[in-house]
């Protein structure tokens, strides 16, 4: 299980901040979360059923609860709150980011959506 040390909401910046025991950190911003929910709402039921999320540039975070002592849920703005994102896929979230991220906006762009600024 790899539960972060450190779990700290900051909400000017609009970021998740992680920090685990082999030092490992990292900042994932509130959009990106919200389009990787790991809800059925946003993956389906499977595979093939993902739903692309739009409109989700200024989401916000107004809480984080403890599933257990291996997940959070984390409340979001726009009423979302059914992912339960458990250490291991929070940590993968970190570590793909970049790729990740290319692939939503790969992904917005061929559903012809144009981001708006936060």
């Amino acid at each position: 299980m790899n539960a972060p040390t450190e779990l700290k909401l900051r909400n000017k910046s609009r970021v998740l901040e992680l920090a685990y025991a082999d030092g490992a950190r990292f900042e994932l911003d509130f959009e990106y979360l919200r389009v990787y929910s790991p809800s059925a709402e946003v993956r389906g039921h499977g595979p093939g059923q993902e739903r692309l999320q739009t409109g989700k540039e200024a989401v916000g975070i107004t809480r984080i609860e403890p599933v257990g002592h291996y997940a959070v849920r984390l409340f979001f703005d726009d009423g979302h709150s059914t992912g339960l994102y458990n250490w291991d896929y929070l940590r993968e979230l970190g570590e793909k980011y970049e790729h990740n991220w290319q692939d939503y906006l790969d992904r917005l762009e061929a559903a012809g959506y144009a981001r708006q600024k936060a």
